[in-house]
C-alpha cells in the first residue's frame, strides 16, 4: 500500500464527528467572516504560547508580512534571514519593502548559523528572522542577545514548528513577535489556508489586527491602507478541534522520529536529524541527509510507492528572483550543500512501526 509523506485524510478520520459539529455551528451561526470561533481561536493560542496576544491572518505568509510591517520594517531596511527556507520567508521581508540578507546555516540544525548573524548587520539592519525549520527551534537566545545588542526586532518564522521548545518554552514567545501557518500539512494543519501572528507586545498586535481588515477598527472606517488578510471563520473552527489533539499529535512524531532513528541510525551513509538538548523537535518535517546517492534512494522509494520530498532543492540565494542581490554559488556553502543532501521522508502521528520499517528497508537497499 503507498505510504503518502502526510495522511491528512486518516488524521481526519480520527477526528471526523468533532469536526463536523464544529462545522455545522458555523453553518447554523452563518458569521462566516470574523466570526466568534475566530476570537475564540486566539484566546486559545495565546494561552498555548503563554503570549499575551494573538491575531488570525489569511495565510502564514501573510502573517510574515503583517508582522513585519507591524514591527516597523519599511523601506530601504535590511532584515537578516536564512537562505534555507520557503520562499514565504525572503518574500515577506520584500513585501515588507525592506531587502532580505542571508545568513549560512548550521550543519546540524539547517537553521541559521547564529554565530555569522553579527557579521551580516548594518546601519540598514532593522530585523533578524529566523526559521525553526523542519520543526527544530533556532539557537534564539545567541539570537536575542545580538538583538539587543544592535537594538534589532526579532520576528520568528515558526511556520514548521507548532508545537515546539525552546530552553522549555514554545517558540515563538521570545521575540517580538512569530509567525504561525496553518497551512494543512502542518502539525496543526486546517482545511485550506490560515496563519496568525503571536506577540506580547500590544502595539504589534493591534497593528497586524488593523491591517488585516482592510486597515479599519470601526466599519468603512479606515486608519491605514491594509489587506484582506482574515482568518476563515471555518478554518478557525477547524483549528480549535484540532488543538485539543495537538500535544499527543506532536508526541507521536518524536516517537516515530525515535523509530526512525533507531532503524537508520546505524548507516554511516545516512545522517539522522540532530536534536540539541535545549530543543523540543516537533517534526514538522523528518529529514535526513545522504551522504550519497540522494536521487537514486528517491527514486527507488518513488518505486516502492513510498512519497518523499526535498525541502529545500535551491537556496534562496541562487533563485532567479534574487539574482540583483549580487549573491553566486559558493556564497553560503552549509546551505548548499544541505540542498544537495537533504531528502524528507513521510511523518505524520498515524504513521505505523511498520511503514517506518518498510520506508528504512528501501532506503538501505538503495544505498
Amino acid at each position: 500500500m503507498p505510504i503518502p509523506l502526510t495522511d491528512l485524510k486518516k488524521q481526519s478520520e480520527t477526528i471526523q464527528q468533532e469536526i463536523d459539529a464544529a462545522i455545522r455551528e458555523v453553518l447554523q451561526e452563518t458569521k462566516f467572516i470574523l466570526g466568534p470561533q475566530v476570537q475564540l481561536l486566539e484566546e486559545e493560542i495565546a494561552q498555548y504560547y503563554g503570549t499575551k496576544f494573538a491575531v488570525g491572518a489569511a495565510s502564514g505568509t501573510d502573517a510574515l508580512v503583517l508582522s513585519l510591517l507591524a514591527s516597523g520594517i519599511t523601506n530601504g531596511d535590511e532584515v537578516i534571514t536564512t537562505p534555507f527556507t520557503f520562499i514565504a520567508t525572503s518574500e515577506a521581508i520584500c513585501r515588507a519593502g525592506a531587502k532580505p540578507v542571508f545568513c549560512d546555516i548550521d550543519y546540524g540544525t539547517y537553521n541559521i548559523d547564529a554565530d555569522k548573524i553579527e557579521a551580516k548587520i548594518t546601519k540598514r539592519t532593522k530585523a533578524i528572522l529566523p526559521v525553526h525549520l523542519y520543526g527544530l527551534p533556532c539557537e534564539m537566545n545567541k539570537i536575542l542577545s545580538l538583538a539587543k545588542k544592535y537594538d534589532l526586532k526579532v520576528i520568528e518564522d515558526c511556520a514548521q514548528a507548532f508545537g515546539s521548545e525552546y530552553r522549555g518554552k514554545k517558540v515563538g514567545s521570545p521575540g517580538n513577535a512569530a509567525c504561525l501557518s496553518f497551512f494543512p500539512g502542518k502539525n496543526l494543519g486546517c482545511y485550506g489556508d490560515g496563519g496568525m501572528v503571536i506577540t506580547n507586545d500590544e502595539r504589534i498586535a493591534k497593528t497586524v489586527k488593523t491591517l488585516c481588515n482592510h486597515g479599519s477598527t470601526v466599519k468603512y472606517h479606515y486608519l491605514v491602507h491594509g489587506f484582506n488578510s482574515r482568518l476563515d471563520t471555518l478554518q478557525a473552527a477547524i483549528l480549535r478541534v484540532k488543538l485539543k489533539h495537538i500535544d499527543k499529535w506532536i508526541d507521536a512524531r518524536i516517537d516515530n522520529a525515535v523509530c526512525y532513528n533507531r532503524m537508520l541510525g546505524d548507516n554511516t551513509d545516512v545522517l539522522v536529524p540532530e536534536v540539541p538538548d535545549y530543543a523540543r523537535h516537533s517534526f514538522n518535517y523528518y529529514t535526513i541527509r545522504l551522504k550519497k546517492n540522494r536521487d537514486l534512494v528517491q527514486e527507488h522509494l518513488r518505486k516502492n510507492s513510498i512519497a518523499s520530498t526535498i525541502y529545500y532543492p535551491l537556496c534562496l540565494h541562487l533563485q532567479e528572483i534574487y539574482r540583483d542581490l549580487g549573491y553566486h554559488p559558493g556564497d553560503f556553502p552549509v546551505a548548499e550543500e544541505s540542498q544537495d543532501e537533504v531528502l524528507s521522508l513521510p511523518m505524520y502521528p498515524e504513521l505505523t512501526s511498520k511503514q517506518i520499517q518498510e520506508i528504512t528497508r528501501v532506503i538501505k537497499k538503495s544505498l
